[in-house]
């Protein structure tokens, strides 16, 4: 990209807080994409980073006129993203996570999709990497179908259109025509902004061509804690619109809240006991059956702790999203720390 270039075709958005071992991978796969003719942005959106990061983007930013910084005192994605967009000078908006590093002909896939299939948000599905034991594990049951109830975006081989997709590449009028990104949602904003992208005719279009690799969380506390997020807010969006974007969000908290009534009720009437001893033996028997495929699949070395991951999947989940009902739907409270506060450094 020529640095002179005033009116970029592509804007590449990332927002950030406190990414540090994370954010130079990402930021140099977006530096080294094949650029458009017109050329590419990336604009930055730092949630008031205390761990380097901002100091990494400012050094860096003097090396490449074409990285924009930018602040985001609301130090969240969807604040971050906002800002990002509405500074853009691109016709199109694609946007990065600082955990992911993009193949380089990611802007180039995309625009190449956007123009095959006339969609108005196309993305990859979402590919993985991981170091450690946990990581592994964690790895592969990211990509079971059991584990993420049957979502697109964890199938690295599906190609079609959607009802999400990750990251996303848009055209800038999208978000004059559907509105910008809901910053009352700490997570799923991206989910949200699909949902209502949708229900206004819109098209989402996830092709294997556009590849990026995520990298997992590296404990059973931090997964735990990002998918209790993720059921949590999901709860928000629910009660925005009034329905889910896909059932399959619901089939976590369902099973939890049963089984947690079910138990409940076991102190003072004995078949209710039954009944929650029931369904976790049914339960256990399907997390080990798809626990030995996952090993068999991947490495048997895995199989110990690929039970405990599938559980932090759809207990966090289902948890979280059992909470957001009851503090932002029936309650209407304000959010509890624990859903708010990042899940990565953990």
């Amino acid at each position: 990209m020529k640095s002179s270039d005033p009116n970029p075709l592509v804007s590449i958005v990332l927002p950030c807080r406190n990414e540090q071992g994370y954010i130079q991978a990402c930021l140099q796969s977006a530096l080294h994409q094949d650029p458009p003719e017109a050329g590419f942005e990336i604009l930055v959106a730092d949630g008031m980073s205390t761990d380097g990061t901002r100091e990494y983007l400012q050094q860096i930013a003097t090396q490449y006129p074409q990285i924009r910084i930018l602040d985001n005192p609301g130090r969240i994605v969807s604040t971050g993203l906002n800002t990002a967009i509405r500074a853009a000078r691109g016709e199109i908006i694609v946007r990065m996570d600082a955990h992911t590093i993009y193949a380089p002909d990611y802007v180039q896939q995309c625009l190449a999709v956007m123009s095959e299939t006339e969609a108005d948000n196309v993305g990859g599905p979402m590919q993985t990497t991981a170091e450690t034991f946990m990581e592994r594990a964690i790895r592969a049951v990211f990509h079971s179908a059991f584990a993420v109830g049957g979502a697109r975006s964890h199938q690295a081989g599906y190609e079609g259109y959607v009802d999400t997709v990750i990251y996303g590449c848009w055209k800038k009028s999208v978000f004059e025509r559907i509105g910008y990104f809901d910053e009352e949602l700490v997570r799923n904003q991206d989910d949200e902004h699909n949902l209502r992208l949708t229900r206004a005719g819109g098209k989402i279009y996830q092709s294997t061509r556009i590849r990026s690799w995520y990298h997992v969380r590296g404990s059973l506390q931090a997964l735990f804690r990002q998918y209790m997020q993720y059921g949590y807010w999901k709860a928000l969006v629910i009660r925005k619109h009034q329905t889910p974007a896909s059932f399959r969000h619901l089939v976590p908290g369902t099973f939890v809240g049963c089984f947690s009534l079910l138990a409940a009720l076991g102190l003072f009437w004995s078949p209710a006991l039954w009944g929650a001893a029931g369904l976790a033996v049914l339960y256990a028997a399907a997390a080990l059956a798809v626990s030995l495929v996952t090993a068999a699949r991947v490495q048997w070395a895995l199989l110990p702790v690929l039970p405990v991951v599938v559980w932090c999947f759809h207990f966090g989940y289902g948890y979280g999203f059992l909470r957001g009902i009851l503090d932002l739907v029936l309650l209407h409270n304000a959010p509890d720390t624990q859903f708010v506060q990042l899940t990565r450094k953990h």
